[in-house]
């Protein structure tokens, strides 16, 4: 799996970007239609930061894997090749 860096806008609730609501992939916009699951890296290790994820459907009916790396503050599409 290949990581591309994508721009998200997140709902913020009791902490800043607490979950995504929309990204941009591939100069069109995504709507987050519901998260299916979330998971963290919380162990921050060179190849492995601090991170977590999201598995959303959008509203197209497409599963998406997000990233958001906690460190860097960048987040970043899962994309299978």
């Amino acid at each position: 799996m290949r990581l591309i860096q994508v721009q998200v806008e997140c709902y913020a609730g009791a902490k800043a970007d607490e979950a995504p609501r929309r990204f941009v992939w591939d100069g069109r916009p995504v709507e987050v239609g519901e998260v299916l699951d979330r998971w963290y890296q919380v162990e921050s290790r060179p190849e492995w930061p601090r991170a977590d994820y999201f598995k959303v459907r959008g509203t197209d009916d497409r599963a998406y894997l997000l990233k958001h790396d906690l460190e860097s503050d960048e987040w970043f599409l899962g994309k299978e090749w």
